[in-house]
């Protein structure tokens, strides 16, 4: 049998002949019964589009590397489910919707079976139908609405192919902990305040308010001779290392560019970003400068070689059921005030006649106040969905930039061994903190539009469908 991160290409295979030697594994048991299928699509927008990621308006001016769509479709005895991966900044409910229902129309997966994820990538063009931050930065603008109208139709017809593909498949899973590429950026300070990002080498710098993830999960899929079909990587880093007007997928793109070579064929390699909202690539401690291609580069070879050595430890997958489970979870508005109101209305007139730039928590804060005043009093209606296959893995989306405490969270309750977490799925309220976080402020719990306590709502409602499904086996 051929080793399941089989490569096409002779240089790297000499390259990594002391990793791929070590790779010959048993073919799972029953693994005949469960089906499998990959596809990817480009799906890069057209030069001049509004781009997302940050508190101004700028067009883009090319492509560093093109954005996709990928999409796993999973498929047992009638039941299928489908994850999809996508190089952009988020998903908003709207595409999800539209999204869902264009592949069950086409593929026949129920709606409520796919699973829809973005990378968080901040060269990528800004998605609709989020409110009026996106509006006012090019959200409104012809070629924005144009390039999201066509988002639905590109997705479902990735998954499509990716159903046409369904063949016998096995699973084998891995993972290795990398300590060197993700920092919690919120930190306290010698007076006792939070900081987020602040400045490298800063004298005041105490010690992080926070953990990181290291861990790397790996989950490979083979044909029963060993013919790489897919990989999907998860980690927990922000993809904000590019920067600058040229479209990219940041490193995540990167990644999948190594692992795809050295898996070889037509192998497509999926990223799901973990709980990230917190954590990003800036060592304080390191003086050189980390943004750029170059950054990108230098983050996306370290995750694939860590993809590399998570191979030496593949295992097969034991069984082959798949289960799919999700619930809406209402979470609570923060309190605003009639003061905020007022300020944030006043904030916004600037912003939109670009006679005065606020200062930045100003901006962010009046943003979210619109966002929550909008609401009318209502509670955000998100999603937590989970996927399961076998016995050992679980796919848990949530929905927003979430506070790398709370997927750890997650991945100790969950009966899984491989729990692998999708952040900013199935749409996007923005960032959820940890009840802890709340008080101690910064931008993240500025910019958040749920109350404290959300988080841990949705850690519940995940150990809960986890639990489940575990049982339904």
């Amino acid at each position: 049998m051929r080793s399941p991160f089989h490569s096409s290409s002779k240089s790297l295979s000499l390259l990594l002949a002391g990793v791929t030697s070590c790779l010959v594994l048993p073919a799972m048991v029953g693994a005949a019964e469960l089906r499998v299928g990959a596809a990817q699509i480009k799906i890069t927008p057209p030069d001049g589009i509004p781009m997302a990621g940050y508190y101004n308006e700028r067009g883009s001016e090319g492509v560093l590397d093109d954005l996709f769509a990928r999409a796993l479709v999973f498929e047992k005895d009638g039941t299928k489910a489908a994850v999809v991966t996508l190089d952009l900044i988020t998903t908003s409910a709207p595409m999800v919707e539209a999204t869902r229902k264009a592949v069950q129309e086409q593929t026949g997966i129920p709606a409520d079976h796919v699973l829809i994820t973005a990378s968080h990538t901040h060269t990528a063009p800004i998605i609709t139908g989020r409110g009026p931050r996106d509006n006012v930065f090019g959200g409104g603008k012809d070629i924005t609405r144009q390039y999201n109208a066509t988002l639905p139709g590109l997705i479902a017809e990735c998954v499509e192919q990716a159903q046409v593909r369904l063949s016998p498949a096995t699973l084998s899973l891995g993972r290795a902990s990398e300590k060197n590429l993700a920092f919690n950026r919120r930190f306290f300070l010698k007076d006792g305040s939070v900081a987020w990002n602040p400045r490298k080498l800063d004298p005041n710098i105490v010690e992080p308010a926070g953990p990181v993830d290291p861990e790397v999960l790996v989950l490979a899929v083979n044909d029963p001779k060993g013919k790489p079909l897919a990989t999907l990587v998860n980690f927990a880093l922000h993809p904000d290392t590019v920067g600058g007007s040229r479209i990219s997928a940041d490193y995540p793109g990167v990644m999948a560019g190594l692992v795809g070579t050295w898996r070889g064929g037509e192998s497509v390699t999926l990223f799901a970003n973990g709980a990230c909202g917190n954590i990003n690539h800036r060592d304080v401690n390191w003086e050189a400068p980390q943004k750029g291609p170059g950054e990108a580069t230098r983050i996306g070879t370290i995750l694939a070689a860590n993809v590399f050595k998570a191979a030496r430890e593949l295992k097969p997958a034991s069984g082959d059921q798949l289960r799919v489970a999700r619930e809406v979870v209402k979470l609570p508005l923060p309190a605003i005030t009639p003061e905020q109101v007022q300020k944030a209305t006043t904030i916004m007139q600037e912003v939109v006649a670009g006679e005065k730039k606020p200062a930045f928590l100003d901006q962010v804060d009046a943003f979210k106040v619109v966002d929550v005043e909008g609401r009318k009093g209502a509670p955000w209606e998100v999603e937590v969905q989970v996927i399961a296959i076998g016995d050992e893995v679980a796919v848990v989306s949530l929905p927003g930039e979430i506070f790398v405490e709370l997927g750890l969270d997650i991945k100790k309750l969950s009966p899984f061994k491989h729990t692998f977490i999708a952040e900013l799925a199935n749409g996007s309220i923005g960032y959820i903190p940890t009840k802890r976080a709340y008080g101690q402020g910064a931008y993240e719990v500025v910019s958040a539009r749920c109350a404290a306590g959300s988080g841990e709502m949705l850690v519940e409602t995940a150990a809960r469908l986890l639990q489940k499904l575990k049982a339904a086996k």
